[in-house]
């Protein structure tokens, strides 16, 4: 079994062919996919997508890029009473962005602290976004962490250095489409750390493997990452898959 646990399938990207998307996926063996919201709307649409299927949940989650100051108290009310839905399973899509100067980096950093406060108070894993911006992420995680603390870097970008320090606070890293590219330092990242420290997600529509770069990405195609980790790591694809599938199934405490 394959798994996607970060996948935008509910956006409207997806909109005129959904039913034909899940179709391959199926196909593809792909039996697991999370769906991140990032913001309160797109997090009603999640749980929406979840409580049709199954083999998919929802996240709830305020985007850095949805976070202005001062950020309103009834958005963090909101997405608290989202994430008690039946069928969500973490607080994300959460983090910082600093790659592009307009978003407010006050603004992300107390939307961030607050929704790691909530994940904590629900005792739910956190799905991190971090873009041009570890220094202040694994900063914040220090100040705010406790035995609670628990989740995963998505669509992790860092070198094996910030690896290990992700590791270390009790995080795994969720690998992308990008390690196909022809520069990406994570083949560098999946030979240094266990396996049981990595997952596996398209982020689609974005961020498409080779050889499919160029096209909208779908979650059929998490089967090309999970195919070059097990290249990596010169294990069986079978055994690459299962242990994934492993540590999905703990991390956000779902159903065996």
């Amino acid at each position: 079994m394959f798994v996607d646990i970060h996948c935008h399938l509910s956006f409207p990207e997806f909109d005129k062919d959904r039913s034909d998307v899940i179709k391959r996926l199926t196909e593809e063996g792909v039996g697991l996919l999370i769906d991140p919201g990032v913001d309160v709307a797109s997090s009603k649409k999640s749980i929406a997508l979840a409580r049709d299927f199954d083999f998919i949940y929802a996240n709830v989650g305020l985007h850095p890029h949805e976070a202005t100051l001062p950020v309103e108290e009834s958005v963090f009310e909101e997405l608290l009473t989202l994430a008690r839905s039946p069928k969500v399973v973490a607080i994300g899509e959460i983090g910082l962005d600093y790659h592009y100067p307009e978003h407010n980096r006050p603004a992300q950093q107390e939307a961030f602290r607050e929704m790691l406060k909530m994940a904590r108070s629900l005792d739910m894993p956190v799905v991190i976004h971090c873009r041009d911006a570890w220094e202040d992420m694994l900063r914040i995680l220090s100040e705010e962490s406790n035995s609670a603390m628990r989740g995963v870097m998505h669509c992790f970008s860092g070198d094996t250095l910030i690896a290990g320090e992700c590791l270390r606070k009790g995080f795994k890293l969720s690998i992308p489409g990008t390690v196909t590219y022809k520069r990406s330092l994570l083949p560098d990242v999946i030979r240094a750390v266990s396996l049981d420290d990595l997952l596996t997600e398209t982020d689609a529509p974005y961020l498409s493997p080779v050889p499919y770069r160029g096209k909208r990405n779908e979650p059929a195609w998490v089967s090309a990452v999970t195919t070059a980790i097990a290249r990596i790591r010169d294990i069986p694809l079978k055994e690459a898959a299962e242990g994934i599938a492993k540590n999905s199934v703990k991390l956000f405490r779902l159903p065996n």
